[in-house]
């Protein structure tokens, strides 16, 4: 088990589900249909590497490779794509034009697609132990 991964995978998980309920109830009444469309693609992206950072860390002892690299680029493509979404679809009740931001999300997403495929090179390069 990797420690770092699950409690990160964990606390992510967590910040969704309370931003999930928050945009279904505090915001629904305050925000655009797309833009609380948009809110949830954020927090659905969170869950999935939340639940996936979980799964890797319950796997770790699978691995012969540190997982270190592999959590702070899913923590930073997280923070960069689901962040920018939350705070691009709540600029109006801010208050403030935070559209400077809308270049971040694609970059978020590209650091998450870069992270998984540098994973699976890891693992594909791993001998494989036919007795576990």
């Amino acid at each position: 088990m990797n420690r770092t991964s699950v409690i990160t995978g964990i606390l992510l998980i967590v910040l969704a589900i309370i931003l999930g309920a928050f945009g279904a109830h505090a915001l629904k009444e305050k925000l655009e249909p797309a833009q609380l469309s948009s809110f949830e693609v954020g927090v659905r992206y969170q869950m999935y590497h939340g639940l996936a950072l979980l799964s890797v860390g319950l796997a770790a002892s699978k691995f012969s490779f540190s997982l270190k690299f592999f959590n702070g680029m899913i923590i930073a493509g997280v923070i960069a794509f689901s962040a920018s979404i939350y705070l691009l679809a709540i600029q109006g009740i801010l208050g403030t034009k935070l559209s400077f931001l809308g270049p971040i999300t694609p970059i978020g997403g590209s650091i998450l697609i870069i992270a998984w495929c540098i994973l699976l090179v890891k693992v594909v390069r791993t001998p494989s132990n036919i007795s576990s």
